[in-house]
């Protein structure tokens, strides 16, 4: 500490302070407290071989008594991996791609890997661009959730590091996706609403092009057409998945005085959006309007009236996806995903948003 002139204080350090600052405690340090070789601390450290009892707790005292942080790059150089696994996202505010990246944590949280996430904002060209950063920093492996990144993309990726796909059906890759059946979920979605007695019922479908809204679609249509309705394209309208587009969709109905009794959104986000829209009419759920969304965000349950939702396990397919990935990162090769086996399904949680007519 020195003072000014004008009677002011200020703090100040000599080079050697700065040195004693800076200066990081190394396997040696660790060894000369510990009283062991190096290769006993570096046995610790990197959990290989067995370590004798009283010698593992010396070690472990000495790295907590030298505040000791082991260098992951370098020891990620030494052993030919970095140490990280890359996620690619479409939407890290997503409710629904946030479970399941908080699933990929939980058990990456249990593993000595790091994740590294990119944010592929619905966009191809963004979505690829963020594979070649991932790949740029050496990640061992790569977790792609959702979006439209092509197939011959997804397959140079493959031959690059392994790879797992999350929430997508990718055909010409069947044992590298988790998914679940999104027709069978659309399906009984719409299959509730007309054992209610709904016979018009709205379907606001996700973005046309997109895997999961051409499934979703493709269970209502099939459910429709077991019970003998008619199907009336006034009755499907495009959404992209966010709230805007659920009020958007539902606007244009209520303007054309078209008739319907129940909507069946492509998901919850979609169903808060038409659920505000309604309330803006006066129109009540489900008094005169039964509702049903798709992913069953923890919100569902906090809505007026709480929402029914077909859940979707999210998290689970996180944790699952991580735990196949290190799987094939640690055994060096492929080990196959069989979407059966897995038995992740969607199910339908019944609240209070449908009504009996």
């Amino acid at each position: 500490m020195t003072t000014s002139d004008d009677g002011s204080t200020r703090l100040t350090f000599s080079h050697n302070d700065w040195n004693m600052e800076q200066k990081k405690s190394t396997i040696q340090d660790i060894a000369n407290k510990a009283r062991v070789s190096k290769s006993t601390v570096s046995r610790v450290l990197n959990v290989t071989t067995p370590v004798k009892e009283e010698k593992r707790i010396a070690v472990e005292e000495a790295i907590k008594s030298l505040n000791f942080q082991p260098n992951l790059f370098a020891r990620g150089l030494a052993s030919g991996q970095s140490m990280t696994i890359g996620i690619l996202t479409q939407d890290l505010g997503s409710p629904f791609y946030n479970s399941v990246t908080q699933g990929i944590i939980q058990r990456l949280n249990s593993s000595k890997y790091s994740p590294i996430f990119v944010d592929g904002q619905w966009q191809e060209e963004v979505g690829a661009a963020g594979i070649q950063t991932l790949l740029g920093r050496q990640v061992d492996g790569v977790i792609v959730i959702g979006g439209n990144l092509a197939v011959d993309v997804l397959q140079e990726l493959k031959s690059r590091a392994p790879i797992l796909i999350v929430a997508k059906k990718v055909e010409a890759m069947p044992t590298d996706c988790i998914y679940i059946d999104n027709v069978q979920a659309g399906y009984e979605a719409t299959k509730y609403l007309i054992e209610q007695g709904h016979r018009r019922i709205l379907h606001i479908m996700g973005i046309e092009s997109h895997q999961d809204a051409i499934g979703r679609y493709g269970g209502y249509q099939k459910a429709l057409a077991e019970f003998s309705i008619e199907l009336d394209e006034k009755l499907v309208v495009e959404g992209n998945f966010d709230c805007q587009s659920g009020i958007d969709a539902i606007e244009p109905i209520l303007e054309a005085d078209i008739k319907f009794t129940a909507i069946f959104c492509a998901n919850d986000l979609m169903a808060y959006g038409a659920r505000l829209a309604l309330y803006r009419r006066g129109i009540e759920v489900p008094t005169d309007v039964s509702l049903i969304g798709f992913d069953d965000q923890s919100l569902a349950s906090f809505t007026t009236p709480p929402m029914t939702s077909m859940h979707q396990p999210a998290e689970e397919m996180g944790i699952t996806a991580a735990d196949s990935l290190l799987q094939r990162i640690e055994n060096n090769k492929e080990i196959p995903i069989d979407i059966d086996k897995l038995n992740l399904k969607a199910s339908l949680m019944i609240r209070e948003s449908v009504a009996k007519i």
